[in-house]
């Protein structure tokens, strides 16, 4: 019998190999033996306006005017924003700007800096 692992989506039982890749044939899933980095639902990539991957702790700068919801106030292009954090929901950046406060912003409106 096959000693193939389950699919780490689906956990379908008929995964077959394909040169070093395991390959779910019910979900399309690929995957390499032995990466858990891939498995793992909790890594998610969250990227800005241009493609780049962002992390904790980076700066951003704003790509487009923003209507401060609230407020009467906008949030210009070009503000600079330091120090974000990547948080679960629509609205996937928390950060603190000057003037503005704790807010939370969509990652497509920033652009990695």
């Amino acid at each position: 019998m096959s000693t193939l692992p389950n699919c780490p989506k689906c956990n379908s039982e008929y995964t077959y190999e394909d040169g070093n890749l395991l390959i779910c044939p019910e979900c399309a899933h690929e995957w390499t033996p032995g990466s858990q980095a891939e498995h793992d639902e909790d890594a998610r990539v969250i990227k800005d306006a241009n493609g780049n991957v962002l992390a904790d702790g980076d700066s951003v700068t704003v790509i487009k005017d923003l209507k401060v919801k609230g407020s009467s106030s906008v949030l210009k292009v070009g503000t600079k924003v330091k120090n974000i954090r990547l948080v679960d929901g629509d609205h996937d950046i928390d950060c603190k700007i000057e003037g503005f406060g704790a807010m939370k912003l969509k990652s497509e409106f920033v652009k990695k800096s």
